[in-house]
């Protein structure tokens, strides 16, 4: 099975299994990483956004203009940031790393 690295705003790093099919945010909410995903992963929200490690970057899909649109919502946006909503996990994507934002800006309210 594929596995991901979730790095913490301190650095912690939490190696999970990361099913081939779910999101990263599902991936995260069944390890108890902290990411909000507000909106359930509807893409109604920026509160899931990720910063992927720079090699990986370039491996994932580009990201439609949906999650664009959310991303400039989002706090402490970066070059690679993206959503853990609209990342699948693959097994080309075996040891991929994302890094938390220090904080999220929840639109949604709540």
């Amino acid at each position: 099975m594929p596995k991901m690295t979730f790095v913490d705003p301190d650095g912690t790093r939490h190696e999970v299994e990361a099913p081939a099919g779910l999101s990263l945010l599902k991936i995260a909410h069944d390890n108890g990483i902290g990411i909000e995903g507000a909106c359930g992963g509807s893409l109604a929200c920026s509160t899931c956004h990720v910063i992927v490690d720079p090699q990986w970057y370039g491996v994932l899909p580009a990201p439609d203009e949906d999650e664009e649109d959310m991303l400039d919502l989002a706090f402490g946006l970066t070059p690679t940031s993206r959503l853990g909503c609209q990342i699948v996990m693959t097994e080309e994507l075996d040891g991929l790393t994302v890094s938390l934002p220090t904080d999220t800006h929840n639109w949604l309210g709540g």
